[in-house]
């Protein structure tokens, strides 16, 4: 997704999730970049946040840029929601930031959770095929659709998974956006009712829109690894094997010999092709 050679933007708003993909990246040994926006419209929580991310990033020794909005007034003159509006802004500034950096990439820090949430939201609104797709891990910038590309490193994990890694294995501190308890506003609700679903619900949930995603680019007659993984899914599904994409990846890479096993039947490796029999 992102070659060491070349400078990321990463977007750090403080919370758990970017934290950790600014955490992970730096550890990989990538050229990071840290991006923050300060919306002001928290007052002294905005500030602090702001102030906790230039603290990090000295420590960490990463380079970072802070730009400041007035967001209620954009909203108010382009009339926009307040989220809409410090998304448009936000994914706007990102690009003009990468490019003056030479970024090869934007990373942002979505999971599991917000492709959850990002299912959910269009299909309660009402959506067909492309809305159920949800986010990509490598996508075009909506709001500069011939700049700098989005990465999401993290669409393959839960926000359980990220908080435990910050708090058991790195001690590493965060910052909680108040504002994410508000369940006036749909996706926070939509949020707050994912709490009560089990890990494994919502791993289903975002490979469904994963999955979505291959049907997509198949009725378009595109060959990616989503379709090549769809495809896969359909031959295999009566087989009941659980890791459609292990399996995809090893066959892409000629892993010969390499056994993949469901409760019912065993799949193997050979010449390139998968040869599944039935576990007596």
């Amino acid at each position: 997704m992102l070659d060491k050679q070349k400078p990321v933007l990463v977007g750090v708003s403080g919370g758990a999730d970017s934290v950790a993909l600014l955490d992970v990246l730096v550890r990989g040994g990538y050229h990071c970049v840290v991006a923050h926006c300060n919306f002001g419209l928290r007052g002294a929580e905005s500030d602090r946040d702001e102030a906790f991310v230039r603290e990090l990033c000295a420590r960490l020794e990463v380079p970072l840029e802070v730009t400041r909005f007035d967001t209620s007034s954009y909203a108010r003159a382009h009339a926009l929601s307040i989220e809409m509006a410090a998304r448009e802004l936000r994914y706007r500034w990102f690009d003009e930031t990468a490019q003056r950096h030479s970024c090869q990439a934007v990373a942002v820090a979505h999971h599991q959770n917000d492709q959850a949430e990002t299912l959910l939201l269009n299909l309660r609104r009402g959506c067909g095929l492309r809305g159920l797709t949800g986010m990509r891990p490598l996508s075009k910038n909506a709001y500069a659709p011939e700049g700098v590309p989005v990465v999401r490193p993290l669409l393959c994990t839960t926000r359980d998974y990220i908080e435990h890694y910050l708090r058991d294995k790195r001690q590493q501190a965060w910052v909680d956006d108040s504002t994410n308890s508000d369940t006036s506003i749909t996706r926070n609700a939509i949020r707050e009712q994912l709490r009560s679903y089990a890990k494994s619900d919502i791993e289903h949930i975002a490979e469904t829109a994963d999955r979505m995603q291959g049907y997509l680019d198949i009725l378009e007659g595109r060959c990616t690894r989503e379709a090549g993984m769809a495809k896969l899914y359909e031959e295999l599904r009566e087989y009941n094997f659980a890791e459609i994409d292990k399996i995809y990846d090893a066959l892409q890479k000629g892993e010969g010999g390499k056994v993949f096993r469901s409760k019912t039947h065993e799949a193997t490796i050979r010449k390139g092709k998968l040869c599944v029999t039935t576990v007596s």
